[in-house]
């Protein structure tokens, strides 16, 4: 990660992720407005809460990150932990790649750089789901051939930069429990009830993300260290502060 050391960079890091997708948040409302058609919402009241949703989660947000720009010393920096802020440091370090370094540098054979294994994901990923279409199509009696969708199983590797890995494995459970085990034993409960604890999941990560910062974090309070919560900004990578020469600064 390439992280900044200074204020101005600080705040730029802090609000930039915010303003930069707009395309990928009208993609996720527009997603959300066809899941309402899915459920028989009306499309007025949809779009009434995103519109009602996106004024109050703006002026929040904005007042909140001001207010820690502001009360907290370096803020997006590991001196600053807890607040490190791993998603933006993630996308700082992107437009460092991609623009001042350079991915010649970073994924090509210009300086050494050790990561142009990567991009032969790319074409991984092209061929990758040919031989389960072949498959599904020799072997039509197998069910579970016609359910493994590759796009849809690696769209989540593109969160895993800022990510941990205890969260793939919590998702892994939960999903396993609620879109396998409640499917299959529990068919009427999950018809009935699934998509509701779907929300209140959502919600109870919302909520308890407000209690932990005002009731601990804002007073300096910390969690008891365990395996589960490592003490420090711990980077599970061992590469994960390195150069594009592989080499982790001392």
């Amino acid at each position: 990660m390439f992280e900044t050391k200074y204020p101005t960079m600080s705040i730029y890091c802090f609000f930039v992720p915010s303003l930069i997708p707009v395309n990928t948040q009208a993609l996720a409302f527009t997603a959300d407005l066809k899941l309402g058609h899915y459920m028989k919402i009306p499309p007025r009241i949809m779009f009434m809460a995103q519109l009602v949703s996106t004024l109050l989660g703006g002026t929040i947000n904005l007042a909140t990150a001001t207010w820690l720009i502001e009360t907290r010393p370096h803020i997006c920096t590991k001196q600053g932990y807890p607040f490190t802020c791993r998603s933006t440091n993630t996308f700082y370090s992107a437009s460092i790649i991609w623009g001042a370094i350079g991915p010649a540098r970073v994924f090509g054979s210009l300086d050494q750089g050790i990561y142009g294994p990567v991009t032969w994901g790319f074409l991984v990923g092209a061929i990758l789901p040919v031989p389960f279409w072949l498959a599904s199509k020799r072997w039509p009696h197998v069910k579970w051939l016609h359910l493994v969708h590759w796009p849809v199983l690696l769209a989540a590797t593109s969160n895993m930069p800022p990510a941990l890995p205890y969260m793939y494995t919590n998702g892994f459970l939960i999903g396993f429990v609620f879109m396998y085990l409640l499917k299959k034993y529990k068919f009427s409960w999950w018809a009935r009830y699934n998509y509701l604890t779907s929300a209140a999941f959502d919600s109870g990560v919302a909520i308890a993300g407000l209690v932990i910062f005002f009731a601990i974090q804002s007073w300096d309070g910390a969690f008891p260290t365990w395996w589960g919560n490592p003490e420090g900004d711990i980077d599970h990578c061992p590469l994960g502060e390195a150069s594009f020469y592989g080499k982790v600064a001392s």
